[in-house]
């Protein structure tokens, strides 16, 4: 395959995907109800954790600070965090109690009820990211998934699943990335 059929062909798969998610009413409304959880907790006062791995961990920084900082409009910051960013953390909690522990413990720590928590697994399987949806559960948190198409093992345990429809991995990412963006921008065109 030339170079520049497998560059069309990823900018064909990417746009396939996301044709898949606009043609599916079901999956528009999910995008909505997350945007909804989203606006409910903040207009509490409350807190949207987010927690990824590899490229998941890059996408659930990017959408935080989208909230935390600014999306479209100069307005106040919305309490918005990424459970990864801290390595001093992360690597102690990590060596101390194993890799599975490192955003469940976060999760026990900053979560409260009314709080959300949006979990990033393209295969849904991730174990540390099923620890944390355990705990967020026990705190009485909120939970939005972002996943592939089968939604693993978080498919049972979202309170909503955006469960892309693909098993692509970077198609996946892909798709997600512009979810967050939606809900960023539902988020603020609702409240500001």
């Amino acid at each position: 395959m030339t170079m520049n059929k497998l560059i069309q062909n990823s900018i064909r798969e990417s746009i396939a995907v996301k044709q898949a998610i606009l043609a599916d009413d079901a999956f528009l409304q999910k995008i909505e109800q997350a945007a909804q959880m989203l606006v409910n907790a903040f207009r509490n006062e409350g807190k949207a954790l987010f927690c990824g791995n590899g490229g998941s961990a890059a996408d659930a920084q990017h959408i935080a600070a989208e909230l935390s900082g600014r999306f479209y409009t100069d307005r106040p910051p919305l309490y918005a965090e990424a459970l990864h960013v801290n390595s001093s953390y992360l690597t102690a909690v990590a060596n101390d109690y194993g890799y599975d522990a490192v955003f469940a413990r976060m999760v026990q720590a900053a979560g409260q009820s009314g709080d959300i928590l949006v979990a990033l697994s393209t295969s849904g399987n991730s174990p540390n990211i099923l620890k944390a949806i355990e705990m967020a559960k026990e705190k009485g948190m909120v939970i939005i998934g972002f996943t592939g198409e089968t939604g693993g093992k978080m498919a049972t345990l979202c309170d909503v699943l955006l469960n892309v429809p693909s098993t692509d991995t970077p198609r996946v990412q892909e798709a997600h990335i512009m979810l967050g963006h939606i809900l960023c921008q539902h988020v603020e065109v609702t409240l500001f």
